[in-house]
């Protein structure tokens, strides 16, 4: 598979690519600078937002918008304006809590976790953002994680995918599309942490952000692993792919015909030349196109 980075300048921790369904653009946060990142490639053109408290993730909205997942809370932005308003505020202490990953499920649904700094006890959580109620609120999913990761969802939108990067798993459980309730949660695989004094070229990495492919596998970041791994919906290793940056952060399927893979990744304290670059390659099976929230 042949990389080549995307000429915009590296982010300090690039994540949640998004290609957005509407507009045919591709998003992504750089969590610690505060900024999110649009790429065209019609036009070959970058723009940059400054946005503020630790952006991690972005979901697109129906009529070409986005909702941000901040420190603070979620707010919808408009791209056309730069107008914030907020939705919903965090339901954590900010102070120790921040929201990470997430993704928008077939419903409409934002999905979102949260990572807990001091790490330990793991007080973080995953929460699904409700919209159609009075008050929007965030209800929660998924308790006892460290480090929330990897969500996604399989094509027929059955599954629910997570993953908890702390403990080296990556967990699935069947989801209601009527009423977005999932659950049992169970493994569907887990890796192998890295020991004490072990070399850091021999680690295979833990699961950060993840992608689903139109034949249902799982795509997984392995950060330090400086790779990718696909999984079959049963857990079962089918490929791996390596990267020429250590810390990759989340994949995502792009373009028209989404066979665009977009890579993000980490470039503090990573030496690597494309270190905090968005990778970008094509491959053989598309992604499944990204679901939009609802106009708030």
């Amino acid at each position: 598979m042949k990389w080549t980075p995307l000429p915009v300048p590296p982010s300090r921790l690039g994540e949640s690519p998004v290609w957005h369904p509407v507009t045919r653009q591709l998003y992504w946060c750089d969590i610690p600078a505060g900024v999110l990142h649009r790429w065209d490639p019609r036009l070959q053109v970058h723009d940059q937002w400054d946005v503020g408290s630790d952006v991690a993730c972005c979901a697109p909205v129906a009529d070409g918008s986005l909702l941000l997942a901040r420190r603070s809370g979620i707010v919808h932005w408009d791209p056309l304006t730069g107008a914030v308003r907020p939705v919903v505020a965090a339901p954590y202490d900010t102070a120790k809590e921040r929201f990470n990953d997430g993704k928008v499920d077939p419903m409409g649904r934002f999905w979102v976790g949260t990572l807990y700094e001091p790490r330990q006890p793991a007080l973080a959580r995953v929460y699904r953002l409700e919209m159609g109620t009075v008050a929007p609120r965030l209800v929660p999913v998924a308790d006892q994680v460290t480090v929330s990761n990897g969500l996604a969802f399989s094509p027929d939108g059955g599954t629910v995918y997570r993953s908890d990067t702390t403990s080296h798993t990556v967990w699935r459980a069947d989801l209601s599309a009527a009423s977005g309730e999932a659950g049992p949660w169970s493994v569907l695989a887990s890796f192998d942490k890295r020991r004490e004094g072990q070399p850091l070229h021999t680690y295979g990495g833990r699961p950060d952000g993840a992608a689903v492919d139109a034949e249902g596998c799982y795509w997984a970041a392995m950060f330090e692993g400086q790779r990718l791994v696909r999984l079959s919906p049963q857990g079962e290793w089918r490929q791996t792919v390596e990267l020429p940056v250590r810390c990759p952060t989340m994949p995502c399927f792009g373009g028209d015909d989404l066979r665009t893979l977009y890579v993000t990744s980490a470039r503090d304290h990573r030496p690597a030349p494309w270190a905090g670059c968005v990778l970008q390659a094509r491959v053989e099976v598309p992604g499944v196109p990204a679901h939009c929230v609802l106009p708030p």
